[in-house]
């Protein structure tokens, strides 16, 4: 087969319907090879940013491989934060880019060059799991399986070099690659190991008097949200969540105490942990944003921690362990019941709900009616943009069907606006954003792109007049102001509907119209640009004593 049509067969056995990219004269071939297959739909964007972060949406979530298709150098560079976020954040990517051909490659220059003919591979290496050009058309098929394994196996993203004059070269395929079904099973579990870990880990729950389990990403990752549930329905113990695994365990479900973040914690489930003589840390990753921005609370001596390929039960470790394997197997065993009644808390006071529906609206005030909203109308994902929305979508509930989505560690503004509209191409399902006005000038533009392409998007953008997250901590409120738009009219020029709230009253009215709306809608909520949400501001002054200097 000639290469470019073996890569586009290759990826539709490999479960791919969407290419998300840009169009360069150094990958013009590949891109048209792509879009000439009805059967691969080709999303574009105005800026590879934007392509970048749409293709992670995608990939969180359908679970399926996002690819990118960008031209070199000036497209490729552009790429280089989105794929290091889906790097931080364990997303498989697959980056396609062109690259000059051979005769071209003989220059002392090509447009589009920086320092070094292969210093864009260069750079990617840094940011994926395996960076490669294709070289030899002979091994080219080896060479593109081998790559999607390693994304798929470690979910995390690769980068694949593709110079133009290759696009139509022949290439052999393996029957080995033929008869592949288009699947990469995860690595087994040791049987012995995972025995002993299961029998140690049913020990000590059956000595436990308040255990308690803290959810983590990974068990996103591993797909073990179903076992996750019957093992903590088995239990009837409280279930938390850490800051990047939002949504793991159902939000309304009655053991879902809330969002555990250290010191930062609602009080009561702080304390939950504190007091707990056992914490069951299943697929939960130590960052400085799930510890909120301290040392781990959590003594070694009475915690088990499962992590996607081993367990640690108190001071023994299993390695070769895979977490779904053990989740399930721990789920099978018979296990103590303990029955607590479990509430569930967040950061909100409900005590500060202004009293005057036409009185100011404040960003407690917002999310709390952005959560009767969600609470009303069930099947909406959620996407967080980095900023004070990361923490204030924290507080956020949702029902059973709604998933949450933000990047709870890489934490790069700009993600959410194209993100959700890749999830909403993947997965059908309405989004809604939650984003500050400073994130949305970075890719919020490109929620014009959602007319052409019927989707519907709900924006909830707080106005506050810059990045003042960091106001708390920066004695120059000048560095944080962004340039006043009008965001709401500019909904309307872009082709979807806009709305103003400056009030609790105009927030909830805008949300009710949203929902009714067809296309997308763009809430400009007006807030005051001292104020944060509650975690926010306790967050910030932590990180920056942490670091012992203060801006």
């Amino acid at each position: 087969m000639k290469l470019g049509d073996f890569l586009v067969a290759y990826l539709e056995r490999a479960g791919v319907s969407h290419i998300f990219g840009l169009p360069g004269d150094l990958v013009l071939g590949l891109f048209h090879r792509f879009g000439r297959d009805r059967d691969l739909d080709v999303v574009t964007f105005s800026h590879e940013p934007a392509v970048g972060f749409a293709a992670d949406g995608y990939a969180r979530s359908t679970r399926r491989l996002g690819v990118v298709c960008v031209t070199y150098g000036a497209g490729g560079y552009n790429c280089v934060n989105p794929i290091a976020g889906a790097y931080a954040e364990q997303v498989p990517l697959l980056v396609v880019s062109g690259g000059p051909g051979e005769t071209e490659a003989r220059l002392s220059g090509i447009h589009h060059q920086a320092k070094h003919l292969e210093g864009q591979c260069r750079v990617f290496a840094e940011v994926t799991c395996d960076a490669r050009i294709l070289r030899h058309p002979a091994t080219a098929a080896e060479e593109i399986h081998d790559l999607v394994r390693k994304i798929l196996t470690e979910l995390r993203p690769g980068y694949l070099e593709i110079h133009r004059d290759q696009v139509e070269a022949e290439i052999p395929i393996p029957p080995e690659i033929q008869d592949w079904d288009g699947s990469f099973p995860g690595p087994p579990s040791d049987p012995r190991k995972l025995a002993e870990a299961v029998a140690e880990t049913v020990a000590r729950l059956g000595r436990a008097k308040r255990p308690v389990l803290i959810a983590g990403l990974e068990l996103h990752r591993e797909r073990a949200e179903r076992e996750l549930r019957r093992l903590a329905e088995k239990l009837r113990i409280p279930v938390v969540t850490t800051i990047d695994a939002k949504g793991v365990f159902p939000m309304d479900h009655p053991l879902h105490m809330g969002i555990y973040q250290g010191p930062f914690s609602p009080p009561a489930i702080g304390k939950r942990v504190r007091d707990a003589d056992l914490v069951l840390a299943l697929g939960t990753v130590l960052t400085d944003m799930n510890l909120g921005a301290a040392k781990p609370e959590v003594k070694r001596e009475r915690s088990i921690w499962a992590l996607a390929d081993r367990v640690n039960v108190s001071f023994h470790q299993y390695t070769e362990v895979q977490l779904g394997a053990f989740v399930r197997a721990v789920a099978d065993e018979k296990l103590p019941r303990f029955r607590e009644k479990v509430v569930y808390h967040d950061n909100l006071d409900r005590r500060r709900r202004s009293a005057k529906p036409r009185a100011p609206l404040s960003v407690n005030d917002l999310l709390l009616e952005v959560n009767d909203f969600l609470w009303s109308h069930a099947r909406y994902h959620v996407f967080a943009e980095a900023g004070d929305m990361l923490f204030g979508g924290l507080e956020l509930r949702l029902r059973e069907g709604g998933l949450y989505f933000s990047q709870g560690y890489y934490a790069s503004m700009g993600f959410a606006v194209p993100a959700a509209m890749g999830a909403e191409i993947g997965t059908g399902v309405r989004p809604l954003v939650l984003s500050g006005d400073g994130a949305f000038q970075m890719t919020g533009p490109e929620i014009a792109h959602a007319v052409p392409r019927g989707l519907s998007p709900i924006v909830v953008l707080l106005n506050n007049g810059g990045w003042n997250i960091f106001r708390p901590v920066s004695p120059r409120a000048d560095l944080l102001a962004v340039p006043s738009w009008p965001y709401a009219a500019l909904a309307q020029a872009w082709g979807g509907v806009g709305f103003e709230a400056r009030t609790r009253e105009e927030l909830r009215e805008a949300l009710r119209a949203a929902h009714e709306v067809r296309g997308f809608v763009l809430i400009e909520a007006f807030v005051p640009p001292d104020d944060l949400s509650p975690i926010s501001r306790r967050y910030i002054r932590a990180s920056i004593r942490r670091g012992g200097k203060k801006s």
